[in-house]
């Protein structure tokens, strides 16, 4: 019976007091709840409160990396989480293990979110639809798409009670097309919760999408001129009126086979196709505008008429004739033109004979330097009268000369003034002129501070290739103080004077009247002719000095 009882109390020593330590440790994981961005990384961190654990850490299918441990913990890096899965952490303390399990979520807000008109634009009264899907998002059982036209909502859709195998980002509505949804904006909200899973609300909108109508009910008008001239830039448009929208039509022009190129542009609810062309084959042609919008085509045409018309060929016998050269200019019609035009030529005394040139003789002078000769030739075309005219301009070669109003004989300078000498000689071809006192060249093209030391006569020599011409200048400098003095002298003077006179006019008039009516014709020849002598006397000293 002793030995009995010891047997049962010797096992009984053998079972693990419940009460022990081992017995009640514990197995925690961190975070307790896991929500994780797609490809992102997690840190996990796996303990127990067993005072002396035995093996233990995480079994995952996951990428996992040890960062760190102690006597009751390890923590593991996770990496590159793409996946909803399941983790367990355990450890085992006196031959007994536990675990626990962490559910990690992966989650992929609504980034992108796209929406579609198809079409984008339609015709009034026609159907379209809108489509809202997001390429990417996760857990798609959280999303909420919405779609809004303006700030008008038009559907919303959920997604928890679909099939995980049928489940797809996309809402999509069907509308009627009606003139006030012109340019009405179609946009979708996406909205991931995640305040189950520990986390916050995500959400993104699309960009707006513009919904188009059109109408289209008139036909294109075509803007040309009935006549087109062979090589000659024209230019010709198309016109469409009332149509909607006007910036999305589509405008084709040909010249007969040759397809142009025009440029568009438009305003309000009417849109033009310009450009420039160049017929390059005579006779009849067509011009035609092919407008669409949308599904809609129309097309307008319109007949031209080519014709060759150059300008009239203008020759001049001598393009840059001497002074005083007998010179003839002739008109005549180009040889591409058909009929013969009828020609003009300015000056000409009288109008050729349809189909002869029309010619002028000239003598030319001086005058006639810079002269415009033109010839003008007619055509009827098509019923339209036309006209081109061809100019030329005479270059008449003659020797310098001065003239008083180019080079005036006596300047008066102010002296401490900037000052140049005024001389600018004629000429064809210009003159070189260079203006020397005793030898030495004075500088014509920068302006000198006038001093005493200018006031002397300057010699003045005009050269080009046809000879030569002098003329002496007289430069008088004036102090300030001297020029205004000798100005109010003058104006004194001449007020005097004004007064003299008018005094002696006023006592004198009527014997001088008297006496004029009483000269005899031959007395006043005779004044004519002291006059006219004294004059021919005073050119002739002014010839005889030279420089």
């Amino acid at each position: 019976m002793e030995m009995l009882l010891f047997g049962v109390w010797a096992l009984l020593a053998l079972i693990p007091d419940p009460g022990a330590p081992e017995e009640r440790f514990e197995v925690s994981v961190w975070p307790d709840q896991a929500l994780v961005k797609y490809g992102q990384s997690l840190m996990v961190n796996c303990s127990t409160t067993c005072p002396d654990p035995g093996p233990g850490g995480i079994e995952t299918l996951l990428k996992k990396t040890q960062v760190g441990k102690g006597p009751q913990w390890k923590e593991f890096l996770l990496e590159d989480v793409t996946q909803n899965s399941i983790l367990q952490c355990f450890f085992s303390c006196a031959g007994i293990q536990k675990d626990i399990n962490l559910g990690i979520t992966v989650y992929q807000p609504p980034e992108q979110v796209i929406v579609e008109l198809q079409p984008a634009l339609v015709a009034v009264d026609e159907a379209f639809t809108v489509t809202c899907h997001v390429p990417s998002v996760t857990p798609l059982e959280n999303l909420t798409l919405t779609l809004l036209q303006d700030d008008q909502e038009l559907q919303r859709k959920n997604f928890r009670s679909l099939a995980m195998a049928s489940q797809r980002a996309e809402v999509t509505i069907s509308v009627k097309a009606q003139r006030e949804d012109d340019r009405c904006n179609f946009s979708c909200r996406a909205e991931l919760d995640l305040n189950s899973h520990g986390g916050g609300l995500f959400h993104s909108n699309s960009a707006l999408q513009v919904l188009r109508i059109f109408e289209f009910s008139q036909s294109p008008q075509i803007r040309v001129s009935s006549l087109l001239e062979v090589g000659m830039a024209e230019t010709v448009s198309c016109e469409v009126a009332r149509v909607f929208p006007a910036e999305e039509v589509m405008i084709h022009m040909f010249l007969g086979d040759q397809e142009l190129s025009p440029f568009l542009f438009w305003e309000g609810d009417t849109i033009w196709a310009n450009d420039t062309v160049r017929a390059m084959e005579i006779g009849d042609q067509e011009l035609s505008c092919l407008t669409s919008l949308g599904p809609v085509e129309q097309k307008t045409s319109q007949p031209v008429y080519v014709y060759s018309f150059p300008p009239p060929i203008l020759e001049i016998e001598e393009m840059y004739p001497l002074a005083g050269t007998e010179i003839n200019v002739t008109c005549s019609g180009h040889i591409l033109t058909s009929p013969s035009p009828t020609l003009r030529l300015q000056g000409a005394p009288d109008l050729p004979a349809p189909g002869e040139p029309a010619w002028l003789s000239l003598n030319a002078s001086e005058e006639d330097d810079g002269r415009n000769l033109s010839c003008e030739a007619s055509l009827e075309v098509q019923g339209q009268q036309l006209s081109k005219t061809t100019v030329i301009q005479l270059h008449v070669l003659y020797k310098p000369r001065f003239e008083e109003s180019g080079c005036p004989g006596n300047q008066t300078w102010l002296e401490g003034m900037e000052q140049m000498l005024a001389c600018v000689p004629k000429g064809n071809p210009t003159p070189v002129l260079i203006c020397t006192w005793n030898g030495t060249v004075f500088d014509l093209e920068v302006p000198q501070k006038a001093t005493q030391n200018h006031s002397r006569t300057y010699c003045c020599t005009a050269t080009n290739q046809l000879g030569s011409v002098s003329k002496d200048v007289a430069v008088l400098v004036e102090g300030l103080d001297e020029g205004i003095s000798s100005t109010v002298l003058v104006i004194i003077i001449v007020a005097l004077g004004v007064g003299v006179i008018t005094v002696a006019l006023y006592l004198n008039y009527r014997p001088c009247k008297v006496e004029r009516r009483k000269l005899p014709y031959r007395q006043k020849e005779k004044n004519k002719e002291e006059e006219s002598q004294f004059a021919v006397q005073q050119a002739e000293k002014h010839n005889e000095h030279t420089c």
